[in-house]
């Protein structure tokens, strides 16, 4: 088996790989806990927040493609196993069972509030070393921005 070969020297290869690992566990933890509350969510704003929650899944599945893709393309191994992603998620945990909608509101403003912290650290840490991996980052960070506005703005 062949490796696949990386335009960036080893140093930059590491440092571009850590960011987007990162944000691989990111991604794939906030998409599992999106579905986990959409499917467990009760309270009078409902169906907005069902709604908003699926949209949360789709721009993480998204940009987790995307992330993945990029790792590989420059020679790292992405690794988005359900252990992995336990180990060494950031994000806070939801509750098992119902969730109310107004604690649901709180949870992902705060959640999202930190993806898009560490996504635009990460975009820092990439400048230099790999512009391509940058501007991916930089769509990612805009997109969960976006998000957690609209998120927060239920508040």
């Amino acid at each position: 088996m062949s490796a696949i070969t990386s335009p960036l020297n080893d140093s930059d290869r590491k440092i571009v790989g850590e960011c987007l690992q990162g944000a691989l566990i990111d991604l794939i933890d906030l998409s599992l806990l999106a579905k986990q509350a959409h499917w467990n969510l009760v309270g009078r704003n409902f169906r907005s927040l069902h709604l908003q929650l699926d949209e949360i899944v789709d721009v993480a599945r998204k940009h987790t493609d995307r992330v993945a893709e990029r790792a590989i393309a420059i020679g790292v191994n992405p690794d988005g196993r359900c252990g992995t992603v336990a180990r060494e998620t950031q994000l806070k945990q939801l509750n098992a069972g119902y969730l109310q909608d107004t604690q649901v509101v709180e949870a992902f403003t705060d959640i999202l509030e930190g993806c898009v912290r560490r996504m635009r650290e990460r975009v820092d840490r990439t400048e230099q070393p790999d512009p391509v991996t940058q501007d991916l980052l930089i769509e990612a960070a805009q997109d969960l921005e976006q998000q957690h506005w609209m998120m927060q703005a239920q508040r």
